[in-house]
């Protein structure tokens, strides 16, 4: 299996899930006008979950865009920790070939 990522990958992800973030408010409040002529059909338990969904529309696109926030900063952080690593990577393998000595790993010479 291999497993191969451009340097960009994350941070494109990251400027993905910002607009994510802000369509997803924009698409709750586009559900809820979209479900107005809905309202005062329901009766029961389906009237009271849609009231409720209707009451709490903000505090659900709060804790959605929260979560969707935390992902951003786990990708954020990822990105860190693949980008330092690389440079570390870079730093060791040319530390390592500065002390290897080539010419002893020739054959035949002399």
């Amino acid at each position: 299996m291999k497993f191969a990522m451009g340097s960009t990958t994350l941070s494109d992800l990251g400027k993905n899930t910002v607009g994510s973030i802000e369509d997803l408010g924009t698409l709750i409040k586009l559900l809820v006008q979209a479900a107005e002529p809905l309202e005062g059909k329901f009766n029961g338990a389906g009237k009271a979950a849609f009231d409720r969904f209707k009451t709490h529309t903000d505090q659900i696109t709060s804790d959605l865009n929260g979560s969707l926030d935390a992902i951003l900063g786990g990708q954020s952080g990822m990105d860190t920790a693949f980008g330092s690593g690389d440079v570390e990577m870079q730093d060791n393998s040319h530390q390592n070939m500065g002390a290897a000595n080539f010419t002893a790993a020739r054959f035949g010479a002399r």
